[in-house]
C-alpha cells in the first residue's frame, strides 16, 4: 500500500515523551503536521521547538490535550500505562465520533514499579480494549506502535527497515491507520486482526526490550511471507 500524501495534522498526545517524540520528529520529517499534546501547555510547546530543531523540514505545534485532540482526526495516545484512564477521561468532551485513535499504550509492570520485562493484567484484555471501553461512542480504535523503539525512532539516522502491528475490528480503520504509520520511512504494517489481539502484540513490548537490553541494540519486528497487497 503506498502511503497517502496529505496535508491533515495528527495529533500526538504523550508525544513530550519518548516514543511520542520520536514520532512526532520522524512525521514531521515525513510531512506531516504535528499537533503534539501535553497536560502542560507549555511541555508541549517546548517538545514542540524540541522537534522542530531535530527535523527543521517538519511542521510542529504544542498543545495541551484536549486542544491537540480537537486540531485532528487522527490523535495517536503515547502515554505511559498509569496514565491512559485519567488522560482519556480528561479527552472525552474532545474526542469526537469518526476519529481515529491509535492507542500505543503497554501494560508494562513498570507502571508500578515492577520490572519492564513483566506485564500487567488488564480486566478488559488488552490496553488497546481499555481505550475503546472509555473513548466516546463513535470513536474509531486501533492498536499499534508496541514494538518500534523510541530510540531508534529519534534517531533519523537509523534505518528502521520493520513492521508495525495493527489491530482493529474494522479493516478501514486500519487501513487509515497504516496509512499515516507508513509515510515514516522504513515502517510496514501488518494487519494482525481484531482488537482483541492486541493483547498479544502488547506483550511483545516487554519481549522486545528484553532482546535489546540483551544485545544492546534498538531492534525491531519483521514478517516474512506476506503478499505484497497486503490491504486490499
Amino acid at each position: 500500500m503506498a502511503p497517502s500524501p496529505t496535508n491533515d495534522p495528527v495529533a500526538i498526545v504523550g508525544a513530550s515523551g519518548a516514543l511520542g517524540f520520536g514520532l512526532a520528529v520522524r512525521f514531521g520529517r515525513a510531512g506531516v503536521p504535528v499537533v503534539i499534546g501535553s497536560r502542560d501547555p507549555l511541555r508541549a510547546e517546548e517538545a514542540a521547538a524540541r522537534a522542530g530543531e531535530t527535523a527543521p523540514e517538519g511542521s510542529f505545534s504544542g498543545a495541551e490535550n484536549a486542544q491537540a485532540t480537537r486540531s485532528a482526526e487522527t490523535v495517536i495516545l503515547c502515554v505511559p500505562f498509569r496514565n491512559q484512564s485519567e488522560t482519556l477521561k480528561n479527552l472525552r468532551e474532545a474526542l469526537r465520533p469518526g476519529q481515529l485513535l491509535i492507542d500505543a499504550t503497554v501494560p508494562l509492570a513498570a507502571a508500578v514499579s515492577g520490572r519492564a520485562t513483566r506485564m500487567l493484567g488488564v480486566w478488559q484484555g488488552s490496553a488497546a480494549q481499555a481505550a475503546l471501553e472509555m473513548a466516546p461512542e463513535g470513536v474509531k480504535v486501533v492498536s499499534a506502535l508496541h514494538t518500534v523503539s523510541a530510540a531508534s525512532l529519534a534517531d533519523l539516522d537509523h534505518d528502521l527497515a520493520q513492521d508495525v502491528l495493527v489491530c482493529g475490528d474494522l479493516r478501514e480503520d486500519k487501513r487509515r491507520a497504516a496509512r499515516l504509520i507508513e509515510r515514516i520511512d522504513g515502517l510496514r504494517c501488518v494487519d494482525c486482526g481484531r482488537l482483541e489481539m492486541a493483547r498479544i502484540a502488547e506483550s511483545l513490548t516487554a519481549l522486545m526490550i528484553s532482546i535489546n537490553a540483551k544485545h544492546k541494540t534498538h531492534a525491531g519486528i519483521k514478517i516474512t511471507g506476506l503478499p505484497d497487497e497486503r490491504w486490499e
